[in-house]
């Protein structure tokens, strides 16, 4: 199989001939000139980033291989989260609350969303047992897209559309940059003028960086983090602890034995 980088480097050298053979002095030639100068661009601009996962997809088979994924971990006795308008799915009266630290550009945040949150929302939250909440944990040192998507998340969240631009970045993980963050908010129905002043005034920024601190005084130090257990107000008293993307009997088993509590 030819390296990812060989064939970007065959495609970018083709798109490089095909813009010398475009020939001049009509329209029509600049029209494709300027779609050709666009796609050798998307391609510049996704190289780094592929390069990237396959090096985080190399460093994850390298490593020795556990019996199977870790159990979720018994909180210690006084970890408390508090609940201050965090985009939520299910009944905000459920007594058990499952809140989940993300990262847009994450793989395993990725893998989470597809793989086991359905069967979580299927069999908890939309039969009113289970809360579940979303705050940011964008990890900029090796996601740098990360921490604007979760601006945009939040943007469409103040126009009741947070949980529709969750799901649409995380279906287009490999397009976070900025300049394609609008496309995604015309996507999902959104204001487009008041999304762009939104994102572009960084209204957000501030709560995703208290969401940083929030989650690091928890003990997250990457994504996907899961803190589960009763709701008390406006705080949440956490029982266990799931650490990665982990499958759904792991998240059952913890869920389960939190219903159990008296």
């Amino acid at each position: 199989m030819m390296p990812v980088k060989s064939v970007l480097a065959a495609a970018m050298a083709a798109v490089s001939l095909l813009l010398l053979a475009v020939p001049p002095g009509s329209a029509q030639s600049s029209e494709e000139l300027k779609a050709l100068r666009k796609d050798l661009e998307a391609i510049k601009q996704g190289q780094d980033q592929l390069q990237k996962d396959v090096q985080e997809i190399k460093s994850i088979l390298r490593a020795p291989r556990a019996a199977g994924p870790p159990p979720p971990t018994v909180a210690p006795a006084n970890m408390v989260l508090t609940l201050d308008g965090d985009p939520t799915k299910g009944d905000k009266a459920a007594r058990i609350v499952i809140v989940e630290f993300t990262d847009y550009q994450c793989p395993f945040c990725g893998r989470h969303v597809r793989d086991t949150f359905p069967q979580i929302e299927s069999e908890y939250v939309k039969t009113g047992k289970v809360r579940y909440v979303s705050r940011e944990f964008p990890l900029e040192s090796i996601h740098p897209q990360a921490f604007k998507a979760s601006e945009a998340a939040l943007c469409a969240g103040d126009q009741g559309k947070y949980w529709e631009m969750h799901d649409r970045l995380f279906a287009q993980q490999r397009a976070l940059a900025p300049e394609q963050l609008p496309s995604h908010a015309q996507a999902v129905g959104l204001d487009e003028a008041k999304f762009a002043a939104c994102l572009g005034g960084g209204a957000k920024a501030a709560k995703v960086r208290k969401d940083l601190a929030d989650g690091a005084k928890l003990g997250v130090t990457g994504t996907p983090a899961f803190f589960i257990g009763v709701a008390d107000g406006a705080t949440v008293k956490v029982s266990r602890v799931i650490k990665g993307a982990q499958p759904f009997a792991n998240f059952k088993d913890a869920i389960d034995s939190t219903l159990a509590q008296k």
